[in-house]
């Protein structure tokens, strides 16, 4: 996730970048930068879900997980993800090279994803996909926290420890909701372009910051605070920043 998550920040954010310099750019690339824009982006949340199912066979069948989640099975899982991710976008791509001239892919074009993929069946499918997407994740999501949620309150012992099980599941369902708002983010940003159609270019930056790099901005600090180690030196240089005095200027008398 973490590899997949460079890659869909560094093709996002180059893609912004030439967007707002050149403004109009090579449908081929773009299409490129489109293509793996939406892959990795889709394949976050699936991910997310992926590690939610891990963690309720971890708690709710500890004696199995063993062998029930292997190395092999990791990356067969991990291949089954980027499958589902891919298969329902490439197609796009064959139905534009079947109903586009050639001549298009050598012009230039302002880099969106409905510029490129035009055919309106096309939006139709995304938007059947993404529900489906979804609703999936969502129930994945609501179904194994739950369950992990009762069975930490069962088996915790201590209050202190169902408290930290309890914070643990919020904030990666946090992170994993923040992640789906990809799915309803173009339906939300027509409709915002509805009522604001002065503000287009306000409401795809803010759209890009809240949906795409936000979630990855969180997760390492999600990750990273709630590790101890990384915890104890944080503070430790925390507090010795704090503890520094500058030293006194001292004012010749006359």
């Amino acid at each position: 996730m973490v590899i997949n998550d460079g890659i869909q920040l560094t093709v996002t954010v180059t893609l912004f970048v030439l967007s707002y310099i050149f403004y109009k750019i090579n449908v081929s690339f773009c299409c490129f930068f489109i293509l793996v824009a939406v892959f990795t982006t889709r394949n976050t949340p699936v991910s997310l879900a992926s590690m939610a199912i891990e963690r309720y066979i971890a708690i709710c069948d500890p004696l199995r997980h063993p062998q029930i989640c292997t190395v092999k099975r990791t990356y067969i899982v991990i291949g089954l993800i980027w499958f589902i991710s891919v298969t329902p976008d490439i197609t796009d791509l064959f139905v534009t090279l079947a109903t586009e001239s050639l001549s298009f892919f050598h012009g230039s074009v302002f880099c969106l994803r409905r510029n490129i993929f035009k055919d309106p069946i096309l939006a139709y499918k995304r938007q059947v996909f993404d529900i489906l997407y979804f609703s999936c994740v969502f129930l994945t999501l609501v179904f194994t926290y739950l369950r992990i949620l009762f069975a930490a309150r069962a088996l915790s012992t201590e209050k202190m420890s169902a408290q930290r099980a309890r914070n643990t599941i919020l904030l990666h369902g946090a992170q994993l909701a923040m992640c789906m708002l990809s799915y309803i983010s173009p339906s939300v940003e027509i409709v915002l372009h509805l009522i604001f159609p002065g503000r287009i270019s306000e409401i795809r930056y803010a759209n890009y910051l809240i949906v795409y790099i936000l979630p990855r901005f969180l997760s390492p600090i999600i990750y990273g605070i709630r590790d101890k180690q990384f915890r104890k030196y944080l503070k430790m240089y925390l507090l010795s920043n704090k503890c520094r005095v500058r030293p006194k200027t001292v004012v010749p008398k006359d």
